[in-house]
């Protein structure tokens, strides 16, 4: 119910700049000269998604983590949590007490990439599913510092931030699925598909191993569809 209600405030949020950016008609009924086109979502089968990924070759020198500036002050900024504290909130099973400064008590969680359930906050990492290193390494030209701060803070999609044990973030570290999978075996599919899905959404690049690996899982996981929605 909360991730719901998140989603809605992320829709509402995403959809005010629009609002103010569209060209007024004028009193006599003229329509706007360049009207707003809504984001299109997509859904293709795992093995076509892939395809429509650029392949190149990956370039880590230069990178910072303090390149992509997380976390910001949230969606909703009078609530006290910023984007990080948001996120856990939203993929609660049973929700935390957020006190005064977003300090959360009680609560539990299911940690997708290893199955193990958390009832305490602190043990939570905020992973981005696409590593910060790896979007270094996969995009096609150096993006703008803004672009890099939304991708950080990207709450206009359930898939680019998940809420999971620190432990086995950790042992992710900045790999892709070529290096790393999972421990919860049952997952892949749904890892592949959202890996693919994020990278689609924010238009990146991808490696040769990184490709076969990706290939190796769709055929295994050939009843997954990808859904995404181009970040603007």
């Amino acid at each position: 119910m909360i991730r719901k209600w998140m989603r809605g405030l992320t829709a509402l949020a995403l959809a005010l700049p629009l609002l103010a950016t569209a060209p007024a008609a004028h009193a006599t009924g003229a329509q706007p000269t360049a009207p707003v086109v809504p984001s299109v979502r997509t859904a293709l089968p795992l093995s076509d998604a892939i395809d429509r990924i650029p392949v190149a070759e990956e370039h880590r020198e230069g990178y910072k983590r303090d390149l992509y500036k997380h976390w910001n002050r949230g969606l909703i900024p009078s609530d006290g949590c910023d984007t990080r504290k948001e996120v856990i909130l939203s993929e609660a099973l049973v929700a935390p007490v957020a006190a005064p400064g977003c300090k959360l008590t009680g609560g539990s969680w299911r940690s997708a990439y290893d199955g193990a359930v958390i009832t305490d906050a602190a043990r939570i990492d905020v992973d981005h599913f696409v590593p910060l290193a790896e979007v270094y390494d996969s995009e096609p030209a150096p993006w703008s510092a803004a672009r890099r701060e939304a991708y950080a803070n990207d709450q206009g999609s359930p898939d680019t931030l998940i809420a999971v044990s620190a432990a086995s973030n950790r042992a992710k570290s900045d790999r892709d699925p070529a290096e790393w999978l999972p421990s919860e075996g049952s997952y892949h599919c749904t890892y592949a598909a959202t890996w693919v899905g994020t990278k689609l959404r924010w238009d990146l690049a991808m490696d040769e191993a990184e490709r076969q690996a990706l290939l190796g899982l769709a055929e295994d996981c050939r009843a997954t569809t990808v859904v995404y929605e181009r970040a603007a």
